[in-house]
């Protein structure tokens, strides 16, 4: 049955959710009738509810094979989409590698949310030899040396974030805000608009692109 046939369906299954609020009721209804593969085509070609639904079900359901869809569906026309996909793709850069490996992952995330900052290190450090290519590791570990003032160790790991992963808008901003830090605000400047190429939705970080734009001007 093609998505187009489907989108009825998916809109009943939204509605409810709706007016229930039932997240785990919703991705189940959704997994019963829809493939990842379904529902990404509907994020990309359907009507507007239709395309809410489906990537607020992506975004419980689907894991970083997903990444680039959820990424171009921050610069939907429908707001309610866009906002969708930024909440949502931040839960799929996590699921990712074996479930060792995610494990260790959400490990060193409680770890910075704890204030853990060299434990969050040494944990990344052991993550990244064992699977260097979980984009979210680098990123955490990034996150972990600019709280500890290490805003060089922490650009080099943003970029690799992002080398790994193009649609990590948080590794964009991270990297700007280390710049900032540094005093060098013209490259604070291109991070934040890289992040804003990105996710067009940052209103902090466009505020932040205005800010420079003004003092780098009157420095000219």
């Amino acid at each position: 049955m093609s998505s187009g046939t489907r989108g009825p369906l998916l809109h009943r299954i939204y509605k409810a959710y709706l007016v229930d609020q039932n997240t785990t009721a919703f991705s189940d209804n959704v997994r019963k009738r829809y493939t990842i593969g379904t529902l990404e085509r509907i994020a990309q070609s359907g009507d507007r509810m239709a395309r809410r639904a489906a990537i607020l079900a992506l975004s419980g359901l689907a894991d970083y094979e997903s990444n680039a869809v959820m990424g171009r569906a921050l610069h939907d026309n429908d707001r309610g989409v866009r906002m969708l996909a930024e909440n949502g793709i931040r839960s799929l850069w996590c699921r990712v590698g074996d479930p060792a490996q995610r494990k260790a992952l959400q490990a060193i995330i409680d770890l910075n949310k704890q204030r853990r900052f060299e434990s969050a290190v040494k944990k990344a450090g052991k993550l990244i030899a064992h699977a260097p290519w979980l984009a979210e590791t680098w990123n955490q570990r990034a996150l972990a040396f600019f709280s500890q003032k290490k805003y060089s160790e922490s650009i080099r790991d943003c970029n690799q974030a992002l080398e790994i992963n193009p649609y990590h808008f948080g590794a964009a901003t991270g990297m700007a805000q280390s710049y900032l830090r540094l005093g060098n605000r013209p490259a604070a400047l291109e991070c934040f608009q890289r992040a804003l190429q990105l996710n067009p939705n940052l209103e902090g970080v466009r505020a932040q692109v205005h800010h420079l734009r003004r003092m780098l001007k009157r420095q000219e």
